[in-house]
């Protein structure tokens, strides 16, 4: 059987990053970048007040109490030129440019709020209560990299260096088409021998969660024509597809039987439970990389975490590597097929983690019940309780 890692490595060496495209702000949520953003202003563009109060010069509030003029108001957002003379203040607002000659700015906490003369009960350090121009970002400074992420404080520092469009490589579209007989839609009756569909639910949220965007297209009977009708249709609209199912040994395998004659498509056993029989290639004119992934929900679920989401990262353009992990203290003996890298559904709780009791490829309850993976390696077939063991938490 062919080693897990060698599988993602096969995987990674085929899935390239999206090309680069502009897109509005507003559609740049978890997208990545694909240029450096620089600033063309210094940020702030002017000395500004930090609060609302007076500004005024430092030497004359050094002796408090002390009684001034105030000569004008300037708002936030107040174009015209502004200046103080000696023994008078501007009351000013939060955000408004530093009128000439002031050097401080009074909070109006330390007076009396006056409109027309303004006791001041504190004294004001030069500097106190301003923004300086530039203070946080200088003019021609790089503020974002290419290759962040974008979320929400970065889609702040885009609109705040003046930016209305911006260069990423766009999230990508998958796909997600599951294969059986069997499969009934949720909602409806189910006839005898059928189970309410669950995978592609599962999978989509999954590609959401990644950070791409997961498309359902429903499910398809065990006809390889049926299959590749469905296929052919949603290829137009997807970065990636992920199909569940069909691609065991026995009879009635649609996703084996349709693909495997294009010879673009390898089917394989990895040494892994859950999840052995595993497929990957492209398909379509456009080369679109397919993951066919075992029907199991389980299995299914497993495989997308091992294999999907670090490609799904390779085309965001993010570095792909296998999931983070952390070492824990197992609650419970775990057992082990000997040759297979085992995940275990477990419960991580701080330095422990307990295997849950049902670990069938088929109980999906048990996988939501749990949050992490527990990795028994290929060449170990039992471990104690008390083992060290690795940990993917979920």
């Amino acid at each position: 059987m062919k080693p897990v890692d060698r599988h993602l490595a096969d995987i990674l060496a085929v899935v390239r990053p999206l090309a680069p495209m502009e897109v509005e702000l507003e559609a740049a949520l978890g997208a990545v970048l694909a240029e450096d953003v620089v600033s063309p202003v210094p940020l702030p563009p002017f000395d500004n007040s930090a609060m609302d109060g007076y500004a005024v010069r430092a030497a004359d509030v050094a002796g408090v109490p002390v009684t001034l003029p105030v000569i004008e108001d300037v708002p936030a957002g107040d174009g015209g030129l502004h200046a103080i003379g000696p023994g008078l203040v501007t009351r000013i607002m939060t955000g408004a440019p530093l009128p000439a000659g002031a050097d401080a700015v009074v909070p109006v906490e330390w007076t009396d709020g006056g409109t027309i003369r303004v006791r001041i009960d504190r004294p004001a350090e030069p500097g106190n209560a301003i923004r300086r121009a530039g203070e946080d970002v200088a003019a021609g400074d790089t503020v974002l990299p290419e290759g962040t992420l974008i979320g929400p404080a970065q889609l702040g520092i885009l609109a705040g260096v003046g930016r209305r469009r911006v260069t990423v490589r766009p999230r990508p579209r998958v796909v997600v088409l599951s294969t059986g007989a069997e499969l009934a839609e949720p909602g409806t009756p189910l006839g005898h021998g059928q189970i309410w569909e669950s995978n592609s639910f599962m999978l989509a949220a999954a590609v959401r969660e990644a950070g791409a965007e997961g498309f359902r297209a429903g499910a398809v009977t065990d006809d390889p024509k049926e299959f590749m009708d469905r296929l052919d249709a949603q290829l137009i609209r997807a970065d990636a597809v992920i199909t569940s199912g069909g691609v065991s040994m026995g009879a009635y395998e649609p996703v084996k039987e349709a693909l495997a004659p294009l010879g673009t498509v390898t089917f394989e056993k990895v040494a892994m439970q859950p999840g052995m029989p595993q497929g990957f290639g492209v398909v379509g004119p456009d080369r679109v990389p397919i993951f066919t992934l075992p029907g199991n929900p389980v299995s299914s679920f497993v495989s997308f975490v091992l294999f999907v989401k670090p490609a799904l990262r390779r085309m965001q353009g993010l570095p792909a590597e296998p999931p983070s992990s952390v070492r824990a203290v197992s609650t419970a003996p775990v057992r082990s097929p000997a040759g297979r890298r085992s995940y275990l559904r477990a419960v991580l709780s701080g330095a422990e983690v307990s295997p849950v009791r049902r670990q069938g490829s088929h109980q999906l309850a048990a996988l939501a019940g749990a949050n992490a993976l527990m990795v028994v390696p290929e060449d170990v077939t039992e471990l104690p309780e008390g083992a060290e063991v690795e940990v993917i938490p979920l």
